[in-house]
């Protein structure tokens, strides 16, 4: 049975202030009809602009994700984000009246109760989801950050944090189906440190905090005179620090909600993709920047309609479509620099190449020469001129042009390649080529590990006369 598409039945509204703005005002979740996506409107401003919960539109991911369009700008829209995908709800117009989504209590509680009172309706037409046919990785190495998705046939996300502190060190968090989420996730809060809290109240950069906003975990000694600044600061009677390590200003729902929220903020960030996602994330150290570098990555893979990469195994032993004096004729590269022995495959939209690495090759004598290693840069070239190879395939008379790269971009390097290796070049076409310009991603394989991974954007030039 196929699913179907979801708005709200009547208007409802959600009041509150921003916690980095200060200011006040209204969030009005309106019905929208199918196909309409998640969209704000700005009623405050002049020309009451309506901006799209669009990833391209993502202008900062500082304690917060805020979009802008034109100029115009919207704070801290993942925990309302967050809510709409936890519900299942397609479509619908958030109306507000000022900078920055109410914070409520740092969840997704207050949005949740808001939206089930407004009711939510199927509508006639068929609900679109993001499917991957392969995994997907964004990593920050140095700072141990990966965000990844594999394909799975519903959605399912898994949040490792580690703070590296006494009272908050590594967590995890598990949400096995999206139905979960208000059960589950909806109302976990955002949280903070209290140094960074002191930082955030000196220099006015939460205008609108106040202590219900979020946990505050205390990871070192406080003062009883510090303790009744905060609570004059925030108009509390009294302020202490509980056995947990966090002030008492609240409870904790579950022993791990920070984690739990931080799950809450991948869900909010991602939403920004515009449609549900069926797949298995994992997310480690995730963050606000992360979440949205890695949807930025998933939105670049699914637009760019890339086919399923060619894989191993690969008959090696074919009969090559091309042999080494037929690449000669395609493109100007000669030995020692000429890197690719034979063609495999070729079709509209991929080539499969082949090289093999012997002793004999010249830059084994000076690098690494007491342990052979085929240099990084080489492999890149010989990656390059496979696909010089494919996209001079696509025109008449190939030895009147050449490909002059413009871009090599997301480069991985897997494995060392070592003289006896094979190295089988499965490179595909990543977009139509227009004007000349071609973008494709490949993969190099020594037997079924993946050596290098990098995308390429090419340019075939004529050549002079």
């Amino acid at each position: 049975m196929s699913e179907k598409q979801k708005t709200i039945e009547k208007p409802v509204t959600v009041e509150g202030s921003g916690l980095h703005t200060g200011q006040n005002g209204n969030l009005t979740f309106r019905p929208a009809p199918p196909n309409h996506g998640i969209k704000f409107k700005r009623i405050d401003a002049k020309s009451q602009p309506v901006i799209e919960a669009d990833i391209n539109h993502v202008v900062s991911t500082d304690r917060g994700t805020t979009i802008a369009k034109n100029g115009i700008s919207i704070y801290t829209i993942e925990h309302v984000l967050a809510a709409l995908m936890g519900l299942g709800i397609d479509n619908v117009l958030l109306e507000i009246d000022m900078e920055e989504v109410p914070i409520k209590d740092g969840s997704s509680k207050y949005f949740i109760e808001a939206l089930k009172e407004a009711g939510i309706r199927e509508q006639n037409a068929e609900k679109q989801y993001i499917r991957v046919t392969e995994t997907i990785e964004y990593r920050v190495p140095e700072e141990n950050i990966l965000l990844k998705i594999e394909p799975a046939d519903h959605f399912s996300i898994e949040v490792k944090i580690n703070f590296d502190t006494k009272v908050l060190g590594e967590q995890t968090a598990q949400l096995d189906h999206i139905d979960d989420f208000e059960a589950e996730i909806s109302h976990c809060r955002t949280f903070v440190f209290l140094h960074e809290l002191e930082f955030l109240l000196n220099n006015n950069l939460i205008k609108g905090g106040d202590l219900s906003n979020a946990i505050i975990f205390v990871n070192r000694e406080v003062s009883q005179k510090e303790l009744n600044r905060l609570a004059t600061l925030f108009n509390q009677p009294q302020v202490e620090v509980k056995k947990e390590g966090i002030l008492n200003n609240l409870d904790l729902h579950y022993d791990n909600e920070p984690a739990r929220h931080k799950l809450l903020d991948v869900i909010g960030d991602l939403a920004l993709l515009g449609k549900p996602i069926k797949g298995k994330i994992t997310a480690v150290k995730p963050g606000h920047l992360s979440n949205t570098e890695f949807a930025k990555l998933i939105y670049k893979r699914i637009n760019t309609k890339r086919p399923i990469m060619k894989k191993p195994p690969f008959d090696i032993y074919a009969k090559p479509v091309y042999t080494i004096e037929q690449i000669k004729n395609i493109i100007p590269h000669r030995p020692p620099f000429l890197l690719v022995d034979k063609v495999l495959e070729l079709t509209e939209d991929h080539i499969i190449a082949l090289k093999t690495v012997t002793m004999n090759e010249p830059y084994f004598t000076g690098h690494f020469p007491d342990e052979p290693i085929m240099p990084a840069v080489i492999m890149v070239e010989a990656m390059a001129q496979a696909g010089g190879i494919f996209v001079l395939s696509k025109v008449d008379d190939p030895e009147l042009y050449s490909t002059y790269f413009l871009k090599i971009s997301e480069a991985r390097f897997r494995r060392k390649v070592v003289p006896g290796d094979v190295l089988v070049f499965s490179i595909e076409l990543a977009a139509p080529i227009k004007r000349g310009v071609c973008t494709m991603n490949g993969k190099a394989y020594v037997g079924d590990e993946v050596a290098v991974e990098v995308s390429l954007t090419a340019q075939i030039v004529k050549n002079k006369a």
